[in-house]
């Protein structure tokens, strides 16, 4: 359809542009355009928040014409901090995300210690229980489980600089169901969206309901 926004999906902590596959086929196939990233942080602990958030602004400038911006967990940070001020995000779309203001960090915004199911070594982050934490409504997590990467810690404890909720279209994607990030957490992060929609699914609705997960998109769009 003419006129119509790209669709640019933005991962979480460990994981990739392959998480995504599902959402994208169902997305693609209704006639958007959908784009991805790979997070630099994802893999190595040389690279932060604003490493990624750079890498999300390229990716817009790539697309070239307007956007809509989705992100899980922890690509609500970088995708808070690059989109802010450009001119081509039509709204951000925050899937059991981090929505969070100037100031803020990850590890702030859980209380300041890491969780019990991080295994932080160095300067990299592990998920110990991720079968129980990210996959918990999936029936073969093996695949995607073998997929995840170390996560950067830097990305968790740097700051937020900018806030693109603050001046774009949002809405919150509330995952009943989510074991990474409790419900409670989620609704107050919520209230800072203009729209919540919810979905009975664990933290990863991409692999576990993405039909239902597109189907908010498309409605949350327009």
């Amino acid at each position: 359809m003419a006129g119509r926004p790209a669709v640019l999906l933005v991962h979480g902590a460990w994981h990739g542009s392959w998480c995504w596959e599902p959402l994208k086929e169902l997305l693609t196939k209704d006639g958007w355009r959908v784009e991805t990233v790979d997070l630099p942080s994802v893999g190595s602990g040389r690279h932060g928040l604003h490493d990624d958030a750079r890498v999300v602004r390229e990716a817009m400038g790539a697309i070239g014409g307007p956007v809509v911006v989705v992100a899980h967990s922890y690509g609500g940070e970088p995708a808070t901090e690059g989109s802010a001020g450009h001119p081509a995000v039509q709204r951000l779309i925050y899937v059991a995300a981090f929505l969070l203001d100037v100031g803020e960090s990850l590890l702030g915004a859980i209380g300041g210690t890491p969780p019990p199911w991080w295994d932080v070594d160095g300067d990299v982050i592990r998920p110990l229980t991720p079968e129980a934490v990210f996959f918990n409504d999936i029936d073969d997590p093996t695949d995607a489980v073998r997929r995840l990467e170390p996560q950067s810690y830097r990305a968790v404890t740097d700051e937020l600089t900018a806030a693109a909720w603050r001046s774009t279209e949002s809405t919150y994607v509330v995952c009943e169901n989510d074991q990474a990030i409790p419900v409670f957490a989620q609704e107050a992060m919520a209230q800072r969206a203009g729209k919540v929609e919810r979905l009975a699914s664990g933290h990863s609705p991409f692999l576990s309901c993405p039909e239902e997960l597109a189907a908010i998109i498309t409605k949350s769009i327009g």
